[in-house]
């Protein structure tokens, strides 16, 4: 197997459902070259030498999938409270990032277990750790969430399910409580198909990946190269779909500059004055968050004269700026879309010209070659054009002389 390229970006397509053995078997499908780190990391958290990790090939409604199975051959019992968890964990051989992390997703797990039965957190038990499966879920997606720690996670919209589910309490309805406690803010869809189609423990390890980093409306597009897929299977049949959870791993795409994602907010008034417009625009430039807002003449239906509005945005300033855009303007509708941008490496710089200080900003272009240009706030009060100009020219001189960004 090639070499692999660093993973920036994880997609996970939850076709049939998301359960913690689905995930490690799709992530192992695709990184098949981590299962010996997987098993080492399992051994040193302490879990029995009777308790094995299998990865089988199997199908599912006529679709290739990994699936994950633990074979136990021992009679010792795994930890049933967090506090005995932690320490379960802490006090062995396994990597402290590893623990940290798979201990997290146990306390995201009895927190949501709390809440739902109004107990003390201390005082919940791992019913579904009655074996040692959960456990070795927990770890193993631990050990390969660590490997693939520079990765951006991308959960899609999660299968509802339906009907009642037994458990240690008895029957309780799908989605269980602990799961919709866990995965409050993420996006759902009802395929129409019953059953639990997400578990507790998938569940944990969904919200221990970070709920804004989900796929949904808002989300940063999905741009690389793919590189690897994995798929993990579910031990159930669905009727009418594969019950699987697919994985896509992306690196990124060599570019020009830093790339990151922003938000664009568009409209179009035609009732406002130029005076409101100028003073709406002043206070929407201002918001926190917001990288640029500009207007656009145009002619609008009806041929009336018309301005666009362009707000640049900052992903996660997006709701407020739209909040303030309605508040300002006399606008009825957004339209709002993520844009991909690549951003070249700049540094804040000052040229001290006679009594002047004058505010630049130097980039660096493709090659390497500099560039500077003093900010226009910083001339306002030169008196002339020429003059501006000139003391413009001469402060980029200075700043570029001074040696490399910083």
């Amino acid at each position: 197997m090639r070499a692999l390229p660093a993973i920036a970006c994880i997609d996970l397509d939850p076709v049939g459902g998301v359960a913690g053995d689905m995930v490690v078997a799709a992530l192992l499908d695709a990184f098949p070259e981590e299962r010996a780190r997987v098993d080492a990391d399992l051994a040193a958290a302490g879990v029995p030498d009777g308790v094995t990790l299998a990865i089988e090939a199997g199908q599912s409604a006529g679709f290739r999938c990994a699936r994950l199975t633990v074979a136990q051959a021992t009679d010792r019992q795994p930890p049933r409270t967090l506090g005995a968890m932690t320490a379960f964990l802490a006090g062995g051989r396994l990597a402290q990032p590893v623990a940290e992390r798979a201990s997290a997703i146990f306390r995201l797990l009895a927190e949501a277990e709390a809440h739902v039965h109004g107990v003390d957190v201390d005082a919940v038990h791992f019913h579904e750790v009655a074996d040692w499966d959960s456990l070795v879920d927990i770890v193993a997606a631990a050990s390969l969430i660590t490997t693939l720690d520079r990765a951006r996670w991308r959960i899609g919209p999660l299968p509802l399910g339906g009907g009642m589910v037994r458990t240690a309490h008895g029957q309780i309805p799908v989605p269980a409580p602990a799961t919709l406690h866990l995965l409050q803010g993420f996006d759902w869809i009802d395929d129409g198909i019953s059953g639990e189609r997400v578990t507790p423990t998938g569940a944990a390890i969904l919200r221990y990946l970070d709920p804004a980093r989900r796929a949904g409306p808002g989300a940063a597009p999905l741009s690389g190269r793919l590189e690897r897929i994995g798929i993990g299977g579910g031990t159930r049949q669905l009727q009418g779909r594969p019950n699987i959870l697919r994985i896509m791993a992306f690196s990124a795409v060599a570019t020009t500059g830093d790339e990151d994602f922003v938000e664009r907010l568009a409209f179009e008034v035609d009732d406002m004055t130029g005076e409101e417009l100028a003073l709406a625009l002043d206070r929407l430039r201002a918001l926190p968050g917001v990288v640029d807002a500009m207007q656009v003449p145009m002619i609008g239906k009806k041929g009336r004269a018309a301005v666009g509005l362009r707000l640049i945005v900052s992903p996660g300033a997006t709701d407020a700026a739209v909040a303030a855009c309605f508040a300002e303007t006399s606008t009825l509708g957004i339209r709002r879309d993520s844009l991909r941008r690549h951003v070249l490496p700049r540094s804040a710089a000052e040229a001290r010209l006679g009594d002047r200080t004058i505010a630049a900003k130097r980039a660096t272009r493709p090659g390497g070659t500099r560039t500077a240009k003093a900010e226009s706030d910083a001339l306002a009060a030169v008196p002339t054009l020429a003059a501006r100009r000139t003391l413009a020219d001469a402060a980029a001189r200075q700043v570029l002389e001074e040696g490399p960004d910083d």
